[in-house]
């Protein structure tokens, strides 16, 4: 069963109750140019039975939906993806609350998977974890958040034209020194997502949100 955005949480978003309660909460976060239907069939094959979140960001490029501004291709707005960050993890918040979710696992795309860094980095308390597709390092904050245990999957295209291999490198090397205990693949790819990676993203999430963990 799904709903749309008939609660007034500050972000037009869907939620998808899940059927299975063991399974792991996802928060679903589009790329440019997606909104809050994009990722939920991404989210129902890498997880079967769970619940989604999924809002549609909030700043428009050209027209098209996306989570915090950019000055140019691959130059952010620091402050505006630090006020959008937190924006979204307060939306996280009052959503968990008025769905009864657990703390949920992010599954982002490029923008999304962006934006989804950022909340580990900013506000770490409102994940359980992390799927970061086609990723670059946000911004790095002083001092790191303390992400001892926190799950994070980092899947990159070799190909990328968007995400250079440094860039890529940066953000596990980050996400690492902080604490996360971070799986990195890279796959024959480019910016868009392959099988591999669903099927990768599904087997990652199998074991990391398995129902021994604490996802509280």
């Amino acid at each position: 069963m799904s709903a749309g955005s008939d609660l007034d949480l500050g972000f037009v978003h869907r939620h998808v109750v899940g059927a299975n309660p063991a399974a792991p909460a996802l928060l679903l976060l589009h790329g440019t140019g997606g909104d809050e239907n994009d990722l939920v069939p991404l989210g129902a094959r890498i997880a079967p039975g769970s619940s989604l979140l999924s809002p549609r960001g909030k700043v428009r490029e050209n027209g098209m939906p996306r989570f915090f501004r950019r000055l140019s291709e691959g130059v952010f707005d620091l402050d505006d993806l630090t006020a959008r960050t937190h924006e979204l993890a307060d939306f996280v918040t009052q959503a968990r609350a008025a769905y009864s979710l657990a703390k949920p696992y992010a599954v982002g795309f490029s923008n999304g998977a962006n934006i989804a860094a950022a909340l580990l980095l900013l506000r770490p308390e409102v994940l359980a974890g992390a799927v970061l597709m086609r990723a670059t390092l946000p911004l790095t904050p002083s001092p790191l958040p303390a992400l001892a245990g926190v799950p994070v999957l980092i899947l990159s295209g070799a190909d990328d034209p968007l995400v250079t291999p440094d860039q890529r490198d940066a953000l596990a090397r980050v996400l690492t020194e902080a604490g996360a205990e971070v799986t990195a693949l890279t796959f024959d790819a480019g910016h868009g997502l392959t099988p591999r990676d669903i099927s990768a993203a599904s087997q990652w999430l199998s074991v990391s949100a398995a129902p021994s963990a604490d996802r509280r």
